[in-house]
């Protein structure tokens, strides 16, 4: 596998020999496929500075002719698609097809949308007697996480380099191939030297000396709560700007009326997805005690299918939290109905499809993200138990709610502390924000909404 020994920085890529290196591992069979240089506090500096001398052009640059920019980096990668599926699939353990369906498509999406919003928004307003102005926040430092690595990049570049800021981006060291393909591409593009830069490294190095450097007018950064808490920390005290998309808990509410098969399988299949490493999965599903053995049976038996069709979790630390949580959810008394803690093959770091009945909603497993293929089942009593359930959480990232009548899993969802909800399966809409309540996060990523979060306001008063 291809990898460039070094970084991204003002148009060109420097090498950096000297450097120590990480390695990138496959996941399905734990072979070293390449090797990538750890960036240092000085790499990042250097970036940075090359996004700032970059800035004042690019924010002066018309939004059409950035759209133009944009619109060419999607047709860039729509040309590379296929390698980038191979890529995602190497380092991160994805099926082949789910890396071509998902990993690949998706960011086309969102950078098409994009590079639409760049021609289309209204970067000025008319407020009374005042002209009111959507200015880049400057340059923005964006952290990104390794579970879906190319949508996470675009979804931060994308409307950052639309709004006219510039970008170092650190992507996780675990993916740092599919974040080299990405900056190919940009060049590939033309966008002009400096206004995107990448620095490959490891988070407690490169990913807090981006946060910290006074370069850096805004951090995106996607992860965990605990490290989004600190960013946050760090970003305050300079009184910079954060955009954070932390975990989820999220909560599949399936109310009496609904069609029980369809929601379950649904529900079941959006846990298993990406082998339960997605910040939104439907992780706890809600079913009314008339129907709770009905649903655990379907389950059980629509998790018995992913057993040989889910890739690895990403590597052997993910592995171990995975089955460390499905130990203690059989330890605090949940009744296990599939899957379980052994490790379903002897190479490569996967974890059995689980599903685990009989789960109180002050459990473990029903409070904290596990981000692994398990499903907690609970049952509840009426809507409004349904509600407590639900809300019961420090999250609020996503959800579902199923109903026989639309209205009432409208109604239902209406109530619901959480970002996002999809009602009776709705499909994912890459204009629509995303973002969570809570301990889920501070802002918004894609469609108007994400491209807010790299712009701020100045008005002019006649």
């Amino acid at each position: 596998m291809k990898a460039h020994d070094g970084f991204y920085i003002d148009g060109a890529w420097h090498p950096a020999p000297d450097r120590d290196t990480i390695d990138v591992v496959n996941p399905a069979d734990e072979q070293i496929i390449a090797q990538v240089p750890a960036g240092t506090a000085a790499d990042v500096d250097t970036a940075v500075r090359a996004a700032r001398a970059a800035l004042p052009a690019w924010a002066a640059t018309p939004p059409a002719a950035r759209a133009e920019r944009l619109a060419a980096l999607r047709d860039v990668l729509a040309a590379r698609k296929d390698e980038i599926a191979e890529t995602v699939t190497a380092e991160l353990g994805s099926p082949l097809a789910f890396s071509q369906a998902v990993h690949a498509a998706v960011p086309l999406a969102v950078a098409a949308s994009y590079a639409e919003l760049a021609a289309t928004h209204s970067f000025e307003e008319k407020v009374g007697n005042s002209t009111v102005l959507h200015e880049p926040v400057g340059v923005v430092g964006a952290i990104t996480p390794w579970n879906y690595p190319l949508h996470q990049i675009v979804a931060k570049a994308a409307p950052a380099l639309a709004a006219g800021c510039t970008v170092v981006l650190k992507p996780a060291e675990d993916t740092p191939l599919t974040a080299q393909l990405f900056a190919e591409a940009v060049h590939e593009a033309q966008f002009p030297a400096g206004v995107f830069n990448l620095v490959t490294g490891l988070g407690p190095v490169a990913g807090q000396a981006l946060a910290e450097h006074p370069g850096v007018d805004l951090v995106s950064f996607t992860g965990s709560t605990a490290v989004g808490r600190q960013i946050g920390a760090t970003a305050a005290g300079a009184v910079k700007k954060v955009a954070l998309e932390l975990g989820g808990k999220s909560a599949n509410v399936i109310l009496p009326s609904a069609d029980l098969a369809k929601a379950v399988n649904v529900g079941v299949a959006n846990v298993m997805s990406n082998s339960g490493q997605t910040c939104s999965a439907w992780t706890r599903m809600l079913v009314h005690t008339s129907q709770y053995e009905e649903a655990v049976e379907l389950a059980a038996k629509a998790a018995a299918k992913y057993g040989d069709r889910i890739g690895p979790v990403v590597n052997a630390k993910q592995q171990e939290r995975v089955r460390s949580y499905i130990r203690k959810g059989i330890a605090e008394g949940a009744r296990l109905v599939a899957g379980g803690p052994e490790s379903p093959r002897e190479q490569g770091w996967f974890v059995s499809p689980t599903v685990f009945a009989d789960v109180r909603p002050e459990m473990t497993i029903a409070q904290e993200e596990i981000f692994g293929p398990v499903l907690s089942i609970i049952r509840y009593e009426d809507e409004d138990d349904a509600l407590r359930i639900a809300n019961g959480t420090v999250y609020g990232l996503a959800g579902a709610v199923w109903a026989g009548e639309e209205s009432k899993a409208v109604a239902f969802a209406r109530r619901m502390e959480t970002g996002q909800v999809d009602i009776n399966g709705g499909r994912f809409n890459p204009l629509a924000p995303f973002g969570g309540y809570k301990h889920s996060g501070i802002g918004r990523e894609l469609g108007t909404h994400g491209l807010a979060e790299y712009l701020q306001t100045k008005s002019l008063q006649f």
